[in-house]
């Protein structure tokens, strides 16, 4: 990239074109019916079933998320229904929400309807957006937050008016609710507009209002954090620890695919532009903003999907200079391009991100998106662990123990269980740790769910394999079912052994 990264001239408020919002209301419709169609197939992901366990504990925090998941999955499950489709309402609603604030950034940088109506698809049918508004998560709303911050953050750089510190502190008191990775966007445009200006923005006497809001909503989360020990820092640690090299090694390829290959040189045009555009020299601190967070996720070793909320605000600043190549030249034979690609690229995405082959079709999408695996077979695991359970004689029952390895298939007997005669389930995984442990009357027999053994079990042997029957390779095919006799130590000595984040 080219040119000074002198202080800009102090922002003024220009007229901005009008909203397209019949086009872009066009998209949101078309987006709405295809999330959906799509919420009911398959079935719950391993981390819905997470969210709605820990939905019914509700708390300021847990020990690998804020609060909001769990609650909005609540709501979601008492809402809208106790399925993938009601559970999942919420979701398609922040995603319409994302889609709708990523043409509102469009505009913001001076696109015009067409702009906007590009802008707006171009996040709808994207492969990582298509992901997250599929299915309930952290990154659901993450990705709302990180997109309605960088709207506000342009509307404050643009104008210059200091009283958008006040929502932006709101928005992100509430994401900070949601996930702490907000801190890398917050530090990463601090660190951008210090380093590209316009800096009098932090000469307002509006900033530390903003700041007071963003730290009384975020108070009762971090202090739940403090008082348990910043069980979140240990979790990111692990993450860091145990996949840091393989997301260092992934983290450019997967930049280039995470929304669509097709959409590369959009976001780059947007990249370009903010740089090299004159008009828009307040908003360079975007793009540097994007590279601050990837050093940052370099050097931690974060997921690389980190980093893609940003890639979606950079390709909004793409859309006017895509539309105006649209129209210049040999406008058929571009447009026929385009056209082309388009169709490629949302093909693509809808195969990758959303249920739509059957499932015992998904092996070669797994490679590129494990989470489509991870929404098939979970009554069918529920059913396998209830044939080991009916093993146990009748009058053994009342004091045995299933035992699970992870919060994925504990979240599925919780949900599953009851109609097959199940108890709780318990488990030393994250927050599931936190639910427990047994009664120490409780001692034996044990069903222990993905392990052969255990310190503190006697006498196990393993009693089935669980088949999906599809030959699905996901997580908990070939998952192993062992019965175990006896408890050799009683649960509340032997649980803060069985505690694990990873």
């Amino acid at each position: 990239m080219t040119g000074t990264t002198t202080e800009p001239s102090t922002p003024t408020a220009q007229p901005l074109p009008q909203f397209a919002a019949g086009p872009v209301g066009l998209v949101l419709a078309g987006q709405a019916l295809v999330l959906s169609l799509a919420s009911p197939r398959y079935g719950f992901h391993r981390d819905e079933l997470y969210f709605l366990a820990a939905g019914k504990r509700l708390d300021w925090g847990y020990v690998d998320q804020p609060p909001l998941t769990p609650l909005l999955a609540r709501a979601g499950a008492a809402v809208f229904g106790d399925s993938p489709a009601g559970v999942r309402a919420l979701a398609t609603v922040a995603a319409l929400v994302t889609v709708a604030l990523v043409a509102l950034v469009a505009r913001e940088l001076g696109g015009g309807r067409s702009a906007q109506t590009l802008a707006a698809g171009a996040a709808a049918l994207s492969s990582f957006v298509l992901v997250v508004g599929h299915m309930l998560g952290t990154a659901t709303f993450d990705l709302l937050v990180w997109v309605a911050i960088g709207l506000l953050a342009m509307r404050l750089l643009r104008t210059g008016d200091g009283r958008w510190w006040l929502p932006i502190g709101a928005v992100a008191g509430a994401g900070l609710a949601n996930k702490w990775l907000l801190l890398m966007l917050l530090s990463a445009l601090g660190i951008a507009v210090l380093v590209t200006g316009p800096r009098q923005v932090f000469r307002s006497a509006w900033l530390p209002a903003g700041v007071v809001i963003a730290a009384a909503l975020a108070a009762p989360v971090v202090w739940w954090q403090a008082a348990h020990g910043w069980p979140l820092l240990t979790v990111a640690s692990g993450i860091s620890s145990d996949d840091g090299a393989e997301n260092r090694v992934l983290f450019v390829p997967l930049q280039l695919v995470y929304l669509s290959p097709v959409l590369v040189p959009v976001w780059l045009a947007g990249m370009v532009r903010l740089w090299r555009d004159p008009r828009l020299r307040w908003a360079r601190a975007l793009v540097v903003a994007y590279f601050v967070v990837c050093v940052e996720l370099l050097v931690l070793g974060g997921k690389p999907y980190y980093s893609i909320p940003l890639l979606v605000l950079l390709m909004a600043a793409g859309a006017e200079p895509t539309v105006r190549w649209l129209a210049r030249g040999r406008r058929a034979a571009r447009r026929g391009l385009a056209g082309g690609l388009a169709v490629i690229g949302t093909a693509m995405s809808v195969v990758v991100a959303l249920p739509v082959l059957p499932p015992d079709g998904l092996d070669p999408v797994l490679a590129m998106n494990k989470e489509q695996g991870e929404q098939v077979g979970w009554p069918e695991f529920t059913a396998t662990v209830a044939g080991v359970w009916r093993r146990i004689p009748a009058p053994q029952q009342a004091t045995a123990v299933i035992l699970t390895r992870n919060y994925g298939q504990a979240g599925a007997i919780e949900r599953y269980g009851p109609e097959l005669g199940l108890p709780q389930p318990y488990s030393g995984h994250m927050s599931y740790a936190d639910w427990g442990p047994p009664p120490d009357s409780h001692t034996g027999p044990v069903v222990l769910v993905g392990a052969t053994t255990m310190a503190g079990l006697g006498d196990c042997r393993v009693a089935a394999e669980h088949d999906n029957g599809l030959g699905l390779d996901n997580d908990e095919q070939g998952t192993v079912i062992t019965l175990c006799d006896t408890v050799t130590q009683p649960w509340s000595q032997l649980w803060p052994q069985l505690r694990h984040f990873y």
